[in-house]
């Protein structure tokens, strides 16, 4: 088993790869814009799940999804290549919604804030 220090080292690692590369080597016009927000890498060190924040709407993120996860051979030999790895992980692109969380939530309190005012 790899140490903690060592599976936080080689997310970090990915991050930073998976998102120049999304944002600089990718040229699928279905990709708009998206950053690599986290990675969680498995005890193991054989599975890598990459977070990506997505700018547009629903649909828009769920097409940028698929095509990631479509490119995810691509984007392991690229991590191959450039990351003195042992093992090259398997890869899984999940969608963050935290900022749009975070905006919604944004919305319910102005609203609540508007309300309280209105009272006032």
């Amino acid at each position: 088993m790899a140490t903690q220090e060592t599976i936080r080292r080689i997310g970090n690692d990915i991050k930073q790869l998976v998102g120049r590369v999304i944002s600089h080597e990718m040229k699928d016009p279905r990709i708009g814009i998206a950053s690599v927000v986290s990675v969680d890498m498995s005890p193991d060190l054989k599975l890598a799940r990459i977070y990506v924040s997505v700018l547009g709407d629903e649909q828009h993120q769920q097409d940028t999804i698929e095509v990631l996860e479509g490119a995810r051979g691509f984007v392991r030999c690229e991590m191959g290549e450039r990351l003195d790895l042992k093992y090259v992980p398997d890869i899984q692109f999940i969608l963050d919604q935290t900022i749009e969380q975070g905006r919604h939530i944004d919305r319910i309190l102005r609203k609540i804030k508007e309300e309280a005012d209105d009272d006032s």
